[in-house]
């Protein structure tokens, strides 16, 4: 994840971030989040793809098996899945968080 995102990994409570940007809700909620990251939990290793997976649809099934929620990747044994599947989706998502907390200037990713 650290080749992916080109950041270093930081502790957010029990997860593992890599990279951060700055938000505002339409509630006007701010904060901040990383661009990417993972926790691993006791029935599966969850992976943040904040973006979600809309276009995704054939990355994650060349990915072997998993399963998704919003933003969240859930693997089980890291063995049955194709990483380098895994390095292009994270890639991907960073560059579209990158992509767009800056052009909407709602606060450009901070190293």
């Amino acid at each position: 994840m650290q080749r992916a995102s080109g950041e270093a990994p930081v502790l957010w409570g029990s997860m593992v971030g890599f990279g951060r940007y700055s938000y505002r809700t339409e509630s006007g909620h701010e904060g901040e989040m990383f661009l990417t990251g993972f926790a691993p939990r006791k029935a599966n290793m969850v992976v943040y793809v904040m973006p979600g997976f809309g276009t995704a649809a054939d990355q994650l099934q060349a990915l072997g098996p998993h399963k998704i929620g919003k933003s969240c990747l859930y693997l089980g044994r890291l063995s049955r899945n194709d990483l380098a599947v895994l390095e292009r989706l994270v890639r991907a998502s960073v560059t579209e968080m990158r992509r767009r907390h800056t052009a909407e200037g709602a606060g450009a990713p901070q190293r």
